[in-house]
């Protein structure tokens, strides 16, 4: 099963019903901003030796899973959608490769277009279109990275797909 998003990139904030989907991540616990490079690194590092060693196959683009408050300390899952859950664990480069899920349900969906420096705006832009639609966040929340980063990507171009888990309000 693979995450099911609109192919053009989202230039405003939608709202998405999306099914549960199967991940093969690698999860880090109590992880703050400042952590990201090092975790990204050393979790891509292991999931492209399970890819590379055809133990691991992504059934679409990386993401990156996260749980709690993003201005403390959060948990975070890398990884890939895969087509059927991992029934057991990879160990791989000193990783330990595990399932986690994107959940069912309702979310916010925007995408931004460009390096990855710009990425806390759209969050803000995407979280306050949140707040004004009647909606607040679960607690999860979603990166999914539509373009490869690579060193020949040019990062104006790049496409990461933002989601928020929402509980949409229906006390009127």
């Amino acid at each position: 099963m693979s995450l099911s998003l609109p192919a053009q990139p989202l230039r405003s904030v939608d709202w998405l019903t999306l099914e549960e989907v199967p991940f093969a991540v690698v999860k880090h616990h109590g992880v703050r901003l400042e952590d990201l490079v090092r975790i990204f690194d050393q979790s891509f590092g292991a999931l492209g030796a399970a890819i590379a060693a055809g133990e691991l196959a992504p059934a679409g683009p990386a993401v990156a899973l996260y749980t709690g408050n993003p201005d403390a300390e959060f948990d975070l899952s890398v990884g890939f959608p895969v087509a059927e859950p991992l029934t057991g664990h990879l160990e791989q480069s000193g990783a330990r490769i595990e399932h986690d899920h994107l959940l069912a349900g309702s979310y916010a969906a925007l995408s931004h277009v460009g390096s990855y420096d710009g990425l806390a705006g759209s969050w803000e832009v995407l979280m306050e279109a949140v707040k004004e639609g009647g909606a607040r966040p679960s607690g999860r929340w979603a990166e999914v990275y539509v373009t490869e980063p690579s060193p020949e990507a040019d990062p104006a171009t790049m496409r990461t797909d933002l989601l928020i888990a929402v509980v949409v309000d229906t006390a009127v």
